[in-house]
């Protein structure tokens, strides 16, 4: 197995694949790749049916995925805002590559995804995030094919239906999801850093209504909430003034909870005639949940630990799933992420984009995820 990537921030999208796959080809060694991932800028959107056919015409063995990004990872370099397009590409002997695009009527995803649920080893995901149920996906996904990874992205770069495309084999779509299952001989380990802190400590959501939690350990919680915002230091009250989250454990057995434990959720309102707030995730009552705050120190932090705390076979190769708010706009600099996988893995190759929203694993379940880098490490099965 042997990955590649580069990036190419050519004016032509025909110059810039070009461009990356010559690099690309230098770092195989002339081996054929297998798979091609590709990330496009906005900037190319008015050529990018153009990608499949000039990708194709010069791997026509490879399998292409891909969407368009409003940035781009690859080459060590994480590219925003700018012209960009990321080309990654791997070698998978031994591996068997499916393409498939969904549209929105689930009773036709099982047959156009056309793989033994015994088979599938993991999937990587591409959903537009306008016309995709992509939380419904997730679910249905979960529930057929329940021991297969699943890591991915949603497309961005475009604010309107039909200005995010997908790839999917030799194909350009401009709605649905895309992605490719994989079987055989390849392993896909997860990293899904949340990047948020805890404050206060776990408590009981002793009355919920779908998404609306009334009462924290039988108090109002807007009481709970209120209490635990004066005992914060000045330095947290900073930070949950700007952004407080909810972290829901979704074990219901456990009994003591650790880092990476809790799903973290957006809290999307209040309602205070009625001491409620309002959260992003439908809730059971007595489910355990914690607040959370964020940050750029907390958030690399949070990955540098999850990075480090990796005790698997390294990888061949890597994507990584990045928040649009992550990035520049976090960290005030580029490459921040890429920089600490590199750290940690060394000269791996890693391809990915920053996405409207990112797939992976948490709790034994897959989910769509805020503020998170996603990656997904590939190296072949241990069959010893």
């Amino acid at each position: 197995m042997q990955w590649a990537t580069a990036i190419s921030q050519a004016a032509r999208i025909e110059d810039a694949i070009d461009e990356a796959l010559d690099t690309i080809a230098g770092d195989l060694g002339g081996r054929e790749p297998d798979l091609i991932a590709a990330f496009a800028s906005p900037d190319y959107v008015s050529h990018a049916s153009r990608l499949p056919p000039h990708v194709t015409e010069r791997h026509p063995g490879a399998v292409l995925i891909g969407c368009s990004a409003r940035g781009v990872i690859g080459g060590g370099r994480e590219i925003e805002h700018e012209r960009a397009l990321s080309l990654t590409a791997a070698v998978l002997p031994g591996v068997t590559i499916t393409p498939f695009h969904l549209e929105d009527d689930a009773a036709t995803w099982r047959a156009r995804i056309g793989v033994n649920p015994h088979e599938a080893r993991a999937f990587v995901l591409l959903p537009d995030p306008l016309t995709c149920p992509t939380d419904a996906l997730l679910r249905w996904m979960d529930q057929v094919y329940p021991t297969s990874t699943k890591i991915g992205g949603m497309a961005s770069g475009g604010t309107e239906p039909g200005t995010m495309t997908l790839y999917a084999g030799k194909n350009t779509e401009l709605g649905g999801a895309v992605g490719i299952a994989l079987s055989g001989n390849i392993e896909v380990d997860t990293i899904v850093a949340q990047g948020c802190r805890p404050i206060g400590t776990p408590v009981f959501a002793t009355r919920v209504e779908k998404n609306a939690i009334f009462e924290l350990d039988g108090q109002p919680a807007l009481t709970v909430l209120e209490s635990l915002y004066k005992q914060l230091p000045t330095s947290d009250q900073q930070l949950f003034r700007q952004s407080v989250f909810i972290g829901l454990v979704m074990d219901r057995e456990q009994q003591q909870y650790r880092h990476g434990d809790f799903l973290i959720r957006n809290i999307i309102g209040v309602q205070s005639d009625m001491d409620a707030l309002m959260v992003a995730a439908d809730l059971v009552d007595n489910q355990v949940v914690q607040f959370h705050v964020l940050d750029a120190e907390t958030s690399a932090a949070d990955l540098r630990h999850l990075l480090a705390s990796h005790h698997g076979a390294s990888p061949h190769g890597a994507l990584l799933f990045s928040c649009l708010s992550r990035g520049t706009g976090m960290y005030g600099r580029s490459d921040h992420d890429s920089e600490l996988f590199r750290d940690q893995f060394g000269d791996v190759a890693l391809g990915g984009f920053f996405c409207n929203g990112e797939i992976g694993p948490v709790g034994g379940r897959t989910w769509l995820h805020s503020y998170t880098s996603s990656f997904g490490l590939f190296r072949q099965r241990d069959l010893s």
